[in-house]
């Protein structure tokens, strides 16, 4: 407390008659000591005469004594509140006044009244004392009566609206603030009047008088007034404009649940409407997102703004409208829409920069092209009053554009809506960008994964075929099942199905080495035991090359290790079938008459972890049987356990209700028993068996005689005769010399000589020998050596394969014209 102002109040509170007075010298030290200070404070006065006042009052008020006692002289007094020490050591609460005194030689001492404030809370005060304090405060502040009736109300509250003081008096809430609730204020105070309880942090939001054009938000506090019986008098209320708290918090409201809603998925088009959902009706009635094409197709983009042209198309990836009459006058979702050159969207485009107009021109028309004999809409016919139009911007690349519309004309966009729009749409554009970039790597994932699987199985005379997969990596679309079929000589095939342990691009890697591998010892003619085996060895044996220990990939051989495969070779021409699992599970066989039983099949280990040798089962199958290859992946029971349903009782059902079609089938047994999002990947292989019928196969048994040679050429010819093969006879006659002359002059046992009429003309001779023919290139002067050589120019392919008896020599011509 300082000053006259501060000496004035001080003295209208200030009984003299119960004051304790006290002398002091010009230098602070008691000089006179009372009665009255004595039972005030405890100090004799012996023990109080000659201390300096200062040791009287605790420390804080003791560092002020000088600089009182100074202006005491300089000022003429000074009145205000201390703390003095009483002489037991308790704090004593005192109302302070010192006072020069008149004497002559200039040595005048100073008086000093203390009164004690015990018991008092504070000074007794006028109500104009009151009223000037209150008057002045910034918060709004009236109080009402029991009618709810205004009987006062400082100048701070015409800030929020209803006029001055003396023009509310005697009115209610409602008459002052039409525009906000006062049934919801009402209550409130009543709810006082009624209880005396307090009602503090009461938040109001609505429009008053002084603010028309913008929501505002008040924090109300309203406490009851009572009288000296402690009846209701009325209500007394405070007012503090929270409207920017209000508006901060809804803001950062938005943006989190907008970091909530927007890219939950990982679909660029998704994530566009989720950005003009979230952003309507919170911060616009009308919002509409557009992106590049390149956009959508996961493109690379320059960085920087995009040139400006004549007219950019650009791709309508969502809007969100307030009104039901609003979508049907713009473009829809998906289409294309081309924006005009120098209208504000291609502006933003180019800059890279926000756009905001507080006011459209009603009269102006759409910025967009329309095709030709479309209206142009104005801005009044759709009635939009005002707009932002924000450049979705992530990693420095410009990615489309956002426009925000309004059509109430009283409430425009103002820089912190564009303010709070930039914010939105930057937290939308860094999900829109990792949906482009998902979707560039996700296209180049599956040209990998295309790539690694065959485009299409080959056609061939032996099985009807067809094939699912499904991945668990629904990201990118990769897994480590694959599946497979071979052509092999005499008309048969190969069906192999077979899983890499793990997911994604580096079990679809390892997959893609399996895969080659087992295609090329597939072209070995290897029986299914032997190919596993010489697949088994790659698999344990791939780090060890050229002294590495590690292969270059980092871990490729460990992916590998733990597969399974199962490898199938059927013949069409008695309907034999031989297979060998590593690690996998044996296949189902679904009969004609629709019974399903599983392979007895000898499950060998896994390929890589080592164990006993592989084994095989050769069984006969009826033509029109079903072949179901699948991985372990299609039997997970559905709640995701570890185990393989090993009963395989949901597997043999789908099979018994599977569709005629053998492709709806095969889509049906994987829909019926995989979920969309499996837990392991999932390859099924559905192969029906065919028969070749007799007359496409012709035998003969041949003695081992040369002049047996052109007997064969013979019986060949007349067969191809009734084949109508006749232009393939002049090469099929030398194949059959060359492979019969060969068979008879280096091996041993009987001759047999087989010509099979599929989709190409397979000449078969087979001998008791076990040597490895090879092809010889013979010098000019040689007379023999040619014989494989002629073989090898007109074949398309040929070939050996060892069974169990001996060998066969194969050749292979194709029916179909040589071009040219």
């Amino acid at each position: 407390m300082g000053g006259h102002k501060e000496q004035d109040v001080a003295r209208q509170g200030f009984d003299v008659a119960d004051a304790a007075p006290l002398l002091l010298d010009p230098r602070g030290v008691v000089s006179g000591w009372t009665g009255q200070a004595e039972r005030l404070l405890g100090h004799s006065a012996s023990e109080a005469v000659g201390r300096k006042l200062a040791e009287l009052l605790t420390p804080q008020d003791a560092e002020r004594v000088p600089d009182l006692v100074e202006r005491c002289r300089t000022d003429g007094g000074w009145a205000g509140l201390m703390t003095a020490l009483h002489r037991d050591g308790r704090p004593v609460a005192v109302m302070v006044r010192i006072t020069p005194t008149v004497e002559p030689r200039g040595r005048s001492p100073l008086l000093v009244l203390l009164s004690e404030l015990a018991g008092s809370p504070g000074w007794d005060m006028s109500r104009t004392v009151l009223e000037q304090m209150v008057a002045g405060a910034s918060i709004g502040i009236a109080i009402v009566d029991t009618d709810l009736r205004f009987v006062w109300s400082n100048t701070a509250l015409e800030q929020f609206g209803g006029g001055p003081a003396e023009r509310r008096l005697g009115l209610r809430f409602a008459d002052v603030q039409p525009g906000m609730d006062a049934e919801a204020v009402e209550a409130r105070m009543r709810h006082v009047l009624e209880t005396g309880e307090r009602v503090v942090g009461y938040e109001h939001v609505g429009r008053v008088r002084s603010a028309p054009l913008r929501d505002t938000a008040h924090m109300l506090t309203f406490t009851r007034l009572d009288d000296e019986q402690g009846r209701p008098m009325g209500v007394y209320y405070t007012v503090v404009d929270v409207t920017e708290w209000y508006r901060a918090r809804q803001r950062l409201a938005l943006l989190d649940r907008a970091g909530e809603y927007i890219g939950r998925t990982l679909d660029i088009m998704s994530t566009a409407r989720e950005l003009a959902d979230i952003a309507v009706p919170e911060l616009a009635e009308f919002v509409t997102v557009d992106l590049l094409e390149t956009v959508l197709r996961g493109a690379e983009l320059p960085p920087g703004p995009l040139a400006e042209t004549d007219r950019v198309p650009l791709r309508r990836a969502g809007h969100r409208s307030l009104y039901e009459d609003l979508p049907r006058t713009v473009v829809e979702t998906g289409e294309v829409v081309a924006y005009l050159a120098g209208s504000p969207p291609v502006r933003c485009l180019a800059t890279g920069r926000s756009w905001r107009q507080e006011q459209l021109d009603p009269l102006a028309t759409e910025w967009t092209v329309g095709a030709p004999g479309d209206h142009e809409s104005t801005f009044l016919e759709l009635n939009l009053q005002s707009v932002m139009v924000v450049p979705i911007r992530a990693r420095g690349v410009t990615l489309g554009v956002t426009t925000f519309f309004r059509r109430r004309r009283e409430n425009p966009f103002d820089e912190d809506d564009l303010s709070l729009a930039e914010d939105l749409v930057s937290r939308a554009a860094v999900c829109v960008d990792n949906a482009r970039r998902y979707t560039r790597e996700r296209d180049a994932a599956l040209v990998l994964q295309r790539s690694l699987l065959p485009r299409r199985l080959p056609e061939q005379e032996a099985v009807e075929v067809s094939a699912c997969y499904r991945p668990a990596d629904e990201l990118t679309g990769l897994g480590g099942d694959w599946y497979d079929l071979i052509r092999l000589s005499g008309a048969r095939v190969a069906l192999v199905v077979g899983e890499v342990p793990g997911h994604g691009i580096a079990a679809a890697a390892a997959m893609g080495r399996l895969r080659t591998a087992v295609r090329t010892l597939a072209a070995l003619d290897l029986p299914p035991e032997e190919v596993l085996a010489h697949l088994d060895d790659l698999v344990s044996g791939c780090p060890a090359q050229d002294g590495d220990d590690e292969p270059e990939d980092g871990g490729s051989r460990v992916q590998a290790v733990g597969s399974g495969c199962l490898y199938v070779i059927y013949d069409p021409v008695d309907g034999r079938c031989t297979m060998s699992a590593a690690g996998h599970p044996s296949p189902a066989v679904v009969a004609p008459d629709g019974t399903v039983s599983f392979v007895e099949l000898p499950l060998g280990p896994a390929l890589g972890v080592g164990g006993p040798p592989f084994e095989s089962v050769e069984l006969l199958l009826a033509e029109g049987s079903t072949l179901a290859l699948h991985t372990d992946g299609l039997l997970l029971p559905p709640e995701g356990a570890g185990a393989v349903d090993t009963d395989r009782g949901r597997l043999r059902q789908a099979l018994e209700s599977a569709a005629p079609s053998l492709e709806l089938s095969c889509r049906a047994v994987v829909d019926a028993l995989v979920p969309t999002r499996p837990y392991d990947d999932v390859a099924l292989l559905m192969a029906r068996t065919r028969r070749l019928v007799p007359g496409r196969v012709a035998v003969w048994a041949l003695p081992a005689d040369p002049a047996v040679v052109a007997e064969a050429r013979r019986s060949a010819t007349r067969q191809l005769s009734r084949w109508g093969l006749d232009e393939l006879a002049f090469t099929t006659e030398l194949v059959v010399s060359e492979l019969v002359t060969n068979a008879i002059r280096h091996a041993v046992g009987p001759v047999r000589l087989r010509l099979i009429h599929e989709r190409s003309l397979v000449c078969e001779v087979f001998d008791g020998g076990t040597t490895t023919p090879r092809v010889r290139h013979p010098r000019a002067t040689d007379e023999g050596g040619r014989g494989l050589l002629l073989v090898s120019q007109l074949a398309q392919r040929w070939g050996t394969r060892f069974v169990a008896e001996g060998k066969i020599i194969w050749a292979e011509q194709s029916l179909s014209p040589s071009p040219g």
